[in-house]
């Protein structure tokens, strides 16, 4: 099932138009690029030929792409060219103009030198594209990104760079659309939002019969993509696995790693840590009001499915084979399912303020973000699931993953908590419950569930 991507294909499709263009396409494994690439294709008229390379050498892959050629048509017959270069040459001889894709562009360099291999297309890129749109595609974020930095032979040779990202919470709730906003939280909240992963899901099935069949069946594809993604090219030289386990469904500070993995104060978990950061396997938050303090960033995981493997199945199997994956849920995962996906909601409402902000509906709005509080009287501190900076104080939103209505006595008791804390630029107090409110007295933002999805 193809969902959303609007903006993309309007993207491409206008690459597409042009008698020449060339057109960066990254995001990880899984993401739906191959997907939106061919539904791109579909709508053209021009011949298209679609090459995935190979984890081989330059001359496996221009003979692969001459294959692909003469099955598709475009060369009339058999032959064999020295160079890439020579490839897009001949192409340019040709009264057509061509849509070539190339997609896993990384595994040209598996065998390769990584920049002869970004010299000869920036070759292609300047002097053999007068009848060709280009697109490079890859799942290697990292490597993708480099051709993007001053230095490499491709820096600002791309008319377009498309990074594709997982879907919305919004999007990925097609793939279940008979579940209640409450379910669907839970199913975003578990599985995020990659459409390989959503497509693995079954609308009719409770989100307890989806976890037990897709991520604790080894041989489900949900449950293979989850523990084999870091075991891919871009993560298997970092420690990454550790460093998952170590973040769980937490945000971790430096520190508070370096503790937990038990390493040396070298430098190398901070490298590691930027490598994966990197790549979009972990992101770093700090509060809106403490940007620049170095000491409240958090590390913590990018990928709701990741979070959920390693915060219950990555340490446990060994429990997983002895019981069963319906006893392991039962024991292992029901009781703390709720707290999980409740961390998970609150990501899910910052998102929630980022759509009303691109679609202008927070006029004023400066920053969306957590609002850290420290409290020297009462030594407390904190912070806050989400804020909203509009420059005159900041509006303060509790995020409340309820299975009933909030009562007011829970509003009563978190505004309390609020306002005792001295020294706090608090403006507004708003709260976003999952299944709405038993009573609402002026004065407080309210936001529910159905807000959250609401076109």
């Amino acid at each position: 099932m193809f969902v959303g991507r609007s903006e993309e294909l309007r993207q491409l499709g206008e690459a597409f138009s042009r008698e020449h263009s060339a057109t960066l396409l990254y995001g990880k494994r899984r993401v739906g690029k191959t997907t939106l690439i061919k539904q791109a294709l579909e709508a053209q008229q021009k011949p298209c030929v679609y090459f995935e390379c190979l984890k081989g050498t330059m001359r496996d892959n221009i003979d692969g792409l001459t294959q692909e050629l003469i099955r598709t048509g475009i060369l009339p017959f058999a032959t064999r060219f020295s160079r890439m270069q020579d490839v897009f040459a001949y192409l340019n001889t040709l009264p057509r103009q061509f849509i070539i894709v190339i997609d896993e562009y990384p595994y040209l360099k598996s065998m390769t030198a990584p920049e002869a291999v970004d010299s000869a297309f920036q070759a292609i890129i300047d002097n053999h594209l007068a009848n060709i749109d280009l697109v490079l595609s890859g799942s290697h974020i990292g490597m993708m990104r480099d051709m993007l930095r001053e230095g490499n032979a491709l820096y600002g040779r791309f008319d377009r760079v498309i990074q594709l990202r997982e879907l919305s919470y919004r999007l990925s709730a097609a793939f279940y659309p008979s579940k209640d906003v409450y379910e669907k939280i839970g199913f975003y909240g578990v599985f995020g939002g990659s459409p390989f992963v959503l497509e693995q899901l079954r609308d009719e099935e409770s989100l307890r019969d989806n976890i037990i069949r897709a991520i604790l069946n080894e041989s489900n594809p949900v449950c293979l993509y989850a523990s084999q993604l870091l075991m891919s090219d871009y993560s298997r030289s970092v420690n990454s696995e550790r460093i998952f386990a170590a973040i769980g469904n937490g945000r971790k500070k430096y520190t508070e790693l370096e503790n937990l993995l038990d390493v040396k104060k070298n430098g190398i978990l901070s490298k590691q840590l930027k490598s994966l950061l990197e790549l979009d396997i972990l992101r770093k938050n700090a509060p809106i009001n403490r940007i620049g303090d170095s000491k409240k960033v958090r590390y913590e995981i990018n990928d709701n499915l990741m979070r959920f493997f390693f915060s219950y199945v990555y340490r446990n199997r060994s429990a997983l084979q002895m019981l069963g994956a319906e006893v392991f849920y039962d024991q292992y995962i029901a009781p703390t399912l709720s707290e999980f996906i409740s961390r998970r909601f609150e990501g899910l409402c910052q998102d929630y303020f980022s759509i009303l902000a691109h679609q202008g509906k927070l006029p004023g709005i400066r920053n969306i973000g957590t609002y850290y509080y420290d409290d020297p009287a009462t030594k407390r501190n904190g912070e806050f699931d989400i804020a909203l900076d509009f420059g005159d104080g900041y509006t303060i939103c509790e995020a409340k993953y309820l299975k009933k209505p909030m009562e007011p006595d829970e509003i009563h008791r978190e505004v309390g908590q609020i306002r005792a804390i001295k020294g706090i630029e608090v403006s507004r107090i708003g709260f976003i419950s999952a299944n709405g409110f038993a009573q609402r007295e002026d004065g407080f933002l309210y936001y529910t569930g159905d807000d959250l999805y609401a076109d």
